[in-house]
């Protein structure tokens, strides 16, 4: 029998892929948005990092990594992605 834990840590896996949907795929902008809100509202992404997902929602092909590392803010999450 699952428990609360597991669904919690089954729903954050399959952000974590979400958030990771790769460059370029149709509707790969809003999919790393709607993730990137996902870890926002749990405490783990900054309103700076989340806007830049924002910014980043309509544009597929767009790496939101580089630009959140322009702007000098989500330090925390360019390490957490491994950029």
């Amino acid at each position: 029998m699952a428990t609360e834990a597991d669904d919690l840590g089954a729903e954050a896996a399959e952000q974590w892929q979400l958030v990771n949907t790769p460059l370029g795929e149709m509707w790969s902008g809003r999919t790393r948005y709607a993730a990137a809100m996902y870890f926002f509202k749990r405490g783990e992404m900054n309103a700076e990092t989340l806007e830049v997902y924002r910014i980043c929602a309509r544009l597929d092909h767009e790496d939101p990594l580089p630009i959140i590392r322009d702007r000098g803010v989500g330090k925390d999450w360019l390490k957490r992605m491994g950029a």
